[in-house]
């Protein structure tokens, strides 16, 4: 159980809602239920969205600002508030106000580390006392990406995406470019030409410079888009797709690279820079307020 906490700590506070990258992607195999098998390692990042929390006294769950094109009901984070209060029978509600700064549908995971953020931070906010484990189990009921989320760490995951191992990943850096294009990820999960059959691997062989993502190819062929961010990022390392896309990524192993890198690169498309982290700063905000 958690410990008990001023009831107005954390309310109206910016929390972080951080990026990944899927450092390496592969697909070992496939479920009966269709879900696909993975290796895959989350580099978590320091660009985030941010969420701010208000209390309400109607008990309903609503955003400040609803994100154009989404239903309200359907975004991701209402959807985890509600399931908190559907786990565990709250009665009260909230307001939430989204700083959206993540791009949608660019394989950053902006959606499913907004929903994470709503979970942990609600959880205490509201006095709940569900453990990480427990949510990380509602969380995966939301996206397969959200209980890395919810853990904080950079980590080694299998299964579908839900079996999580911490990684000590070195020191790095990354310039991040989203094409101007959406990538459906069942869509391409769907597609007959995809590899389904690759073989496992061990973090050791990940860390010797194995890094496929398996999903590429075939993201390059439907989307143009991707082919030639890939390319433009080609000239300054190994530009790769993060999960299903459409961002893409090179990876420096210090900063004055990736900077000069970086003020170089004349692009007409969206571009981040980005540092790797290890622990995510969501986790960092919770030890400096609740003393984790």
């Amino acid at each position: 159980m958690s410990k008990q906490i001023d009831s107005e700590l954390g309310w109206g506070v910016r929390w972080s809602a951080p990026a990944k990258l899927n450092l390496m992607l592969r697909i070992v195999g496939r479920r009966e239920d269709g879900y696909h098998l993975l290796q895959t390692v989350f580099q978590i990042i320091d660009i985030d969205d941010g969420l701010v929390f208000h209390k309400t006294n109607d008990g309903r769950v609503r955003l400040q600002r609803a994100i154009p094109g989404i239903k309200e009901e359907d975004d991701l984070t209402v959807r985890a508030a509600n399931m908190l209060k559907n786990e565990t029978g709250y009665q009260g509600g909230v307001c939430i106000d989204i700083e959206k700064n993540l791009p949608m549908g660019g394989g950053l995971g902006g959606g499913s580390s907004d929903a994470a953020t709503v979970l942990v931070v609600l959880n205490q906010l509201w006095q709940l006392g569900l453990s990480k484990q427990r949510l990380m189990g509602l969380g995966v009921k939301l996206g397969a990406d959200v209980p890395v989320f919810v853990n904080g760490a950079s980590v080694w995951a299998e299964g579908v995406g839900e079996q999580l191992t911490e990684i000590n990943l070195p020191e790095a850096w990354f310039i991040i470019v989203k094409p101007d294009c959406h990538v459906n990820t069942r869509k391409i999960f769907s597609t007959k030409g995809l590899t389904r059959d690759s073989k496992s691997i061990k973090m050791s062989e990940f860390q010797s410079g194995q890094v496929k993502n398996d999903c590429q190819e075939v993201v390059e062929k439907i989307h143009g888009e991707v082919k030639e961010a890939l390319a433009e990022l080609s000239q300054y390392g190994n530009s790769r797709l993060t999960g299903t896309g459409a961002c893409v990524f090179v990876q420096f192993d210090d900063k004055l690279s990736a900077e000069d890198a970086y003020n170089k690169l004349n692009s007409k498309r969206e571009v981040y820079l980005a540092k790797g982290l290890a622990i995510s700063p969501l986790q960092k905000q919770m030890s400096e307020l609740f003393n984790f």
